[in-house]
């Protein structure tokens, strides 16, 4: 069985973000880290080389694929910060619909730059999901 390629490190949280050279994706990163440690009560970690992630959920297929993942997290990249975990809740289209300006993609919310969208909606985006994968933890299938 193969391993998943993304998994925590000990990478500093902060030298990333200080190290983004847009001005608006690193103000937007630090929000982030704000918003889903609030929500999590976790401290961010570094995932791989770019994602900063919260908590860890455990996964299980019933192929018997297993592995780690962050619970929430985000990774700004160029052309927008990629926000993972936010979609797999009963309100989230209800939610989406009343966020803003945003894209999503293969259970991946995408958002160019955060004065663009709600953020008490986006709040409640993190919340949910973090209420989400903490009431199945540790229940297969994920």
């Amino acid at each position: 069985m193969r391993e998943n390629k993304t998994k925590a490190t000990t990478s500093s949280v902060n030298a990333y973000i200080e190290a983004l050279t847009d001005p608006t994706r690193r103000s937007d990163a630090k929000e982030l880290v704000q918003l889903m440690q609030l929500a999590s009560g976790e401290k961010p970690k570094m995932w791989g080389a770019s994602i900063v992630g919260f908590d860890v959920y455990h996964y299980r297929y019933s192929s018997g694929r297993e592995g780690d993942v962050p619970l929430i997290g985000f990774s700004p990249r160029k052309a927008a910060s990629v926000l993972y975990g936010m979609l797999d809740h009963g309100q989230a289209n209800a939610l989406l619909a009343k966020l803003g300006k945003h894209t999503t993609g293969k259970g991946c919310l995408y958002i160019k730059k955060l004065s663009d969208v709600d953020r008490t909606v986006l709040e409640t985006l993190i919340r949910n999901a973090v209420a989400r994968y903490r009431a199945r933890k540790g229940v297969s299938g994920f």
